[in-house]
């Protein structure tokens, strides 16, 4: 039967989603739900295209089940309509905490572009502020209820624009005040970070963390390019990285393949693959593999040493959650609470976290699945 996003599935008895969970991939902008959604278009005097926050779920899930990633982005107008006030804004980011926080995710980073959120009159500054008030009582209403939970902002520059500087330096003046990194998003094809190395060259001389979008749309120059003008230090998907493998044959169970240079660099590296199995789907970025979650190399990648995370990308475009992807990973892999452990310890190692506190994460992760 099929996991829908609101089971609590089980693996060996366990509740996944009472797991403790790290989530690096996570847009705030694909991450809203239907019913804010319709409140706050209606507010605005905006149309959309259901009024039952079930119907427009399943128009989301629709809209995105288009295999092209540019087909896909295209579903966010409706999302970013209905966040470009402050008040829009602060409330999206708390549901968005208080979301998570219900999905067992203990430390989670949320990506989002300013420059699409201000129409409404914002500056770029009280965009941030307006996001950031947000996850502070997305904070502190799941600290009430009982569950601990802090969420980093990824500042994010759009790749097709031409600000990216300018937003490098918006993300580095927000470091110590809830700004944890830096991001490049929208079409990946054609826009390469190379387009963008100003804006990486600042970060990289005030040693502040990028994540980049890579090896979603576009293939193995594109990670290399995110490796090199980007300095990435984590790879938003970079499920293409699996074209940089060839297969040479088997050796009982054991695929036996040969590394590309860029995919030995990622692997003995331990560069994070943000890795979201649902989108990937729904782009198309697994197409060159097949067309369903078993044909996905996330399996592949896994066994090969790559340091491998589960995420979302965007939960109201996938109607997905972190609890699913994972029961789904294991459902199609065959994989058991140890896999799920790694997984997090995994996105834990990775975190834009000083490492005192990526060695505490690592405590709470290893204690949860302990108990």
């Amino acid at each position: 039967m099929p996991i829908d996003q609101n089971d609590d599935a089980r693996i060996d008895g366990v509740s996944v989603r009472g797991l403790p969970k790290v989530s690096l991939h996570d847009h705030l902008d694909g991450g809203l739900r239907p019913a804010t959604i319709i409140e706050l278009a209606d507010a605005a005097g905006l149309d959309v295209p259901e009024h039952d926050p079930a119907a427009l779920g399943d128009w989301f899930a629709t809209q995105s089940d288009s295999g092209s990633l540019v087909e896909y982005l295209k579903t966010f107008d409706l999302t970013i309509s209905v966040m470009q006030t402050r008040e829009q804004l602060t409330r999206v980011a708390r549901e968005f905490v208080e979301d998570l926080a219900a999905d067992g995710v203990v430390y989670g980073e949320v990506r989002w572009a300013p420059e699409q959120h201000l129409t409404g009159g914002l500056s770029l500054d009280d965009a941030v502020d307006a996001v950031q008030r947000g996850i502070d009582e997305g904070e502190d209403a799941a600290a009430a209820a009982g569950h601990d939970i802090r969420v980093g902002q990824l500042i994010s520059a759009m790749r097709h624009t031409d600000r990216s500087l300018e937003i490098a330096k918006l993300a580095v003046s927000w470091r110590e005040r809830g700004a944890v990194g830096f991001d490049i998003a929208g079409p990946e094809d054609g826009f390469p970070p190379s387009r963008l190395r100003a804006a990486f060259d600042y970060l990289a001389e005030q040693f502040f963390p990028a994540t980049v979008h890579a090896g979603e749309a576009a293939g193995v120059d594109s990670i290399r390019s995110a490796l090199l003008d980007g300095r990435a230090l984590r790879l938003g998907h970079g499920v293409r990285i699996a074209s940089d493998l060839e297969f040479v044959g088997r050796d009982g169970d054991d695929v036996q393949v040969r590394f590309g240079e860029v995919a030995r660099w990622v692997r003995d590296r331990e560069i994070p693959l943000e890795l979201s199995p649902s989108s990937n789907l729904q782009t198309g970025a697994i197409a060159a593999w097949g067309t369903e979650l078993v044909d996905h190399p996330f399996d592949l990648l896994y066994q090969l040493g790559f340091a491998v995370t589960v995420n979302v990308d965007n939960r109201t475009m996938s109607r997905t959650s972190l609890t699913r992807e994972l029961a789904l990973l294991a459902e199609t892999f065959d994989y058991d609470l140890a896999d799920l452990e790694a997984f997090q310890l995994n996105a834990a190692a990775g975190a834009f976290l000083p490492v005192e506190e990526r060695e505490e994460l690592v405590e709470v992760i290893a204690a949860g699945f302990d108990h």
